[in-house]
């Protein structure tokens, strides 16, 4: 059985965006992967898609979600399912970081606006 300790798991940046590699095939997972993402305040978000359903579960802080065009508002507790192929932007409006967990079934491949879909490195 797998462990994947929090203090040694891999890290991966973007602007405004870190997120913590926890389940992944490289780490041992067949089906699910899942990550911590901490977006720093006042990040306006990217907007992108998934072409597998992803779960995101909001540990601390706010989030501004355009799902689709519609805003969400969200806070610690709250959890967001996002449909595969639905657009996409997770913003942090507050001023402390926003901590989530997410899920997304191995396989599952991101699309940037303009580019080809990818495995994000945190989910391989």
């Amino acid at each position: 059985m797998p462990i994947v300790h929090g203090a040694t798991a891999p890290v991966f940046t973007v602007p405004h965006t870190t997120f913590t590699g926890l389940a992944a095939p490289s780490r041992g997972a067949k089906e699910t992967c899942a990550w911590r993402l901490t977006v720093a305040p006042a990040a306006p978000g990217v907007p992108h898609q998934v072409d597998r359903e992803e779960v995101f579960i909001l540990l601390s802080g706010s989030a501004a979600v355009t799902l689709d065009g519609t805003e969400h508002r969200l806070g610690a507790g709250d959890a967001l399912i996002v449909p595969p192929h639905v657009p996409l932007r997770i913003a942090n409006p507050g001023d402390v970081p926003l901590e989530m967990v997410v899920a997304l079934p191995v396989g599952g491949r991101a699309v940037l606006p303009g580019e080809e879909p990818f495995v994000p490195p945190w989910a391989q």
